[in-house]
């Protein structure tokens, strides 16, 4: 278990200890889909669902989201973000709406997390909103696209 840095020598979780590491800006992107009927998109797109608009709710969401991963994450820093863009692009060819999520910080260790946290929140929000005309839809491909800052240095899917 020595390569894995949430494990104490007893092999119990542990927060790691980022005390000794350089504060550097961290950038990290991700994204995810939601699926659904071309119908229930057509609503999200004209806004003709009755609990409002759902993209603007999700991208609240999102950013809500972002900000509390510590608390939904156990072995989660909580972080001073400096700035969270949530972005949706709707994809009416394949009936999804395409997420994504840039979070930024300057701090000792990165933001992956509230990056991955903050699409997920947001595609669990417009599954919320639009689940009274459409429980079929999916959540998928909610991944890591980039992330820049920290010893790891660059890295990009």
């Amino acid at each position: 278990m020595s390569d894995l840095t949430h494990f104490n020598p007893e092999g119990r979780a542990r927060m790691v200890d980022v005390d000794k590491k350089p504060v550097t800006t961290r950038i990290a992107v991700a994204r995810g889909e939601i699926s659904m009927k071309p119908e229930t998109l057509a609503l999200v797109k004209e806004r003709g669902l009755t609990k409002g608009d759902v993209l603007g709710v999700a991208q609240v969401a999102g950013v809500m989201g972002a900000k509390k991963t510590p608390d939904i994450i156990p072995m989660c820093h909580p972080l001073l973000l400096t700035g969270i863009d949530i972005s949706f692009q709707i994809n009416e060819a394949e009936s999804k709406i395409e997420i994504q999520a840039e979070v930024k910080n300057s701090g000792q260790t990165g933001v992956e997390m509230e990056a991955l946290t903050a699409v997920s929140v947001s595609a669990l929000t417009i599954y919320d909103m639009c689940k009274a005309v459409d429980k079929d839809m999916v959540i998928s491909d909610i991944c890591l696209v980039s992330k820049i800052g920290g010893k790891s240095g660059e890295y990009r899917r």
